[in-house]
């Protein structure tokens, strides 16, 4: 991608002025030329141009509060001298990966005060005698030199921390926005086990209701069955009753139609 094409994709509605970081790895310089990037990001903190194809600083805009420089993994040789007066709040500098030979190279980094972080990995300066101590004299306000101090000590805060920090900040804001749009457009956890919780009771309620409507139909049955029974064994004492009623009539008769023969 080129890389004004790439700072206005960053910009996303934003003026330059807004701007704080600015990450450009691996875009297309026009000849070595940063396209797009212009004094107008005022407020810069932190510019990160990876292996751009970069041969010089010197169209590098004046950023006059731009801590952390990223410059590893490009073809600069030399020219370091216009830093101081571009960008002379610099505290971290990242020039691994460059064609730095020579320690004269370097030299004009000396003119950064708050320079305190310098990393020049993997360019040809490392393989002189003595490079570290020879860096730290000429330097002498340089913290860390390749992420160690001048006993050995790793760094807390190197340049590639720093950088990995302030990319890790704007992924958690992003995620944090997308979780809350989350949270916004779904239920929470504790909603969804009411709810559950609501439709088990609901669930039993019914069950519990269909049971006694069951029962109460049972038991109006069986009182209905009995009734029927108890009616069926009065029916069938009545018919009784009534044929004794008409045997003891017919014997009557029957007595008083001998007499009558007599």
């Amino acid at each position: 991608m080129e890389m004004k094409k790439r700072i206005h994709l960053e910009l996303r509605n934003r003026s330059p002025s807004d701007v704080k970081e600015l990450v450009l790895d691996n875009c297309r310089s026009h000849e070595g030329e940063l396209e797009g990037l212009t004094d107008e990001f005022e407020e810069l903190e932190l510019l990160s141009t990876i292996n751009v194809g970069l041969t010089t600083v010197a169209h590098l805009p004046t950023l006059t509060k731009l801590k952390t420089l990223e410059l590893s993994d490009n073809r600069i040789s030399g020219g370091l001298e216009v830093l101081a007066a571009k960008c002379p709040k610099l505290t971290h500098l990242n020039l691994s990966g460059n064609k730095i030979k020579d320690l004269s190279t370097i030299e004009p980094l000396k003119e950064l005060a708050s320079l305190k972080s310098l990393d020049l990995f993997n360019c040809e300066v490392t393989n002189l005698n003595e490079y570290r101590d020879n860096v730290f004299k000429l330097l002498p306000h340089l913290a860390y030199l390749d992420g160690y101090d001048k006993e050995d000590k790793e760094a807390p805060d190197s340049d590639a921390e720093v950088y990995a920090k302030g990319l890790d900040g704007d992924e958690e804001e992003d995620e944090d926005e997308i979780d809350e749009e989350s949270s916004d457009d779904l239920p929470g956890d504790d909603d969804e086990g009411e709810e559950d919780e609501d439709e088990e009771n609901e669930e039993e309620e019914n069950e519990e209701e269909e049971e006694d409507q069951s029962g109460e139909e049972k038991h109006d049955s069986e009182e209905e069955d009995d009734d029927d029974v108890n009616d069926r064994e009065v029916d069938d004492g009545d018919e009784a009753d009534g044929e004794d009623e008409r045997g003891e009539k017919r014997k009557r008769e029957l007595d008083e139609e001998e007499e009558d023969d007599d």
